[in-house]
């Protein structure tokens, strides 16, 4: 058994973690809302983030964990058919969460008078079911981050039970990369609603899953955890993450601003997530 002060450490550690996404959500605060290249930027760069840490870290942990227990060939096996199910997931999601974008939708014209009544009416609209969009472009990406920090958080919150020294270490190095996941989410929230105070807090409560993960993994968990379990979740996380910066931040981002503006982004996001890598 471990003392309770060697639990409360580890737990603030995770805690710590988890929470820095509200530094990135932050970033909403500061910026304005008509500034689409920041906004195509600032899409290309999460978009960036989330693809290498799916690729470079998730995945090769999520095969080291299966290959352990199943061997390197049925464990990368097992870790190529977890990724994808969790493409397969959030595809199915996507499919039957209803788009906002009806092409059946009746025109109520019987107030419209004139021509530029009608374009003005069609420009309104059209900025209505971008900004929805967008609103569910940031929710998925806080689902996805959310989801991806759980396991996070018993890892951390293990970690740092067995190995303070090696808990702060993991604990700053993920408290680094899930600043630029905060700003994944606050930023797509923040231009769709202009409500600066929802952003922050989508973007906050998505960090919040990773001390959630360290409470269930402590009192619920810790007799049932594995390698297996964690190289599944953590495979399918990265599906999860590559699915929806493909198909939701990359098509929005080139919508708002030059095909350059976003491919800077995500470069961007790119050399910030390595270098929290290598550095820690």
């Amino acid at each position: 058994m471990h003392s309770w002060q060697t639990v409360l450490f580890a737990f603030s550690l995770t805690l710590f973690a988890g929470l820095s996404t509200g530094i990135g959500s932050a970033l909403a605060f500061y910026t304005k809302q008509t500034n689409k290249k920041f906004l195509s930027g600032a899409l290309g760069f999460s978009a960036g983030v989330m693809v290498y840490v799916s690729f470079i870290e998730i995945f090769p942990k999520a095969n080291e964990s299966l290959s352990l227990v199943l061997g390197d060939e049925q464990g990368m096996l097992v870790t190529t058919l977890a990724f994808f199910g969790g493409i397969a997931v959030i595809a199915l999601i996507d499919k039957f969460v209803p788009s906002y974008e009806n092409p059946h939708e009746i025109y109520d014209l019987s107030n419209v008078d004139n021509l530029s009544e009608l374009e003005d009416y069609e420009v309104k609209k059209k900025k209505r079911i971008q900004d929805k969009n967008l609103l569910r472009m940031g929710v998925f990406s806080a689902l996805a981050i959310a989801i991806h920090n759980f396991p996070e958080g018993m890892a951390t919150f293990f970690a740092a039970l067995e190995n303070p020294t090696l808990g702060i270490s993991i604990a700053i190095a993920i408290a680094i990369h899930n600043i630029p996941e905060g700003v994944a989410v606050s930023i797509p929230i923040f231009f769709a609603t202009g409500d600066k105070k929802k952003a922050f807090k989508y973007s906050f409560v998505s960090g919040l899953s990773e001390p959630i993960g360290a409470i269930v993994g402590y009192f619920i968990l810790i007799n049932f955890a594995s390698d297996l379990m964690f190289g599944v979740i953590f495979a399918a996380v990265a599906g999860i993450m590559v699915y929806i910066s493909l198909d939701e931040l990359l098509p929005t981002a080139e919508k708002y601003s030059e095909h350059h503006v976003v491919i800077y982004g995500v470069i961007a996001g790119m050399i910030v997530m390595a270098t929290s890598l290598v550095i820690l």
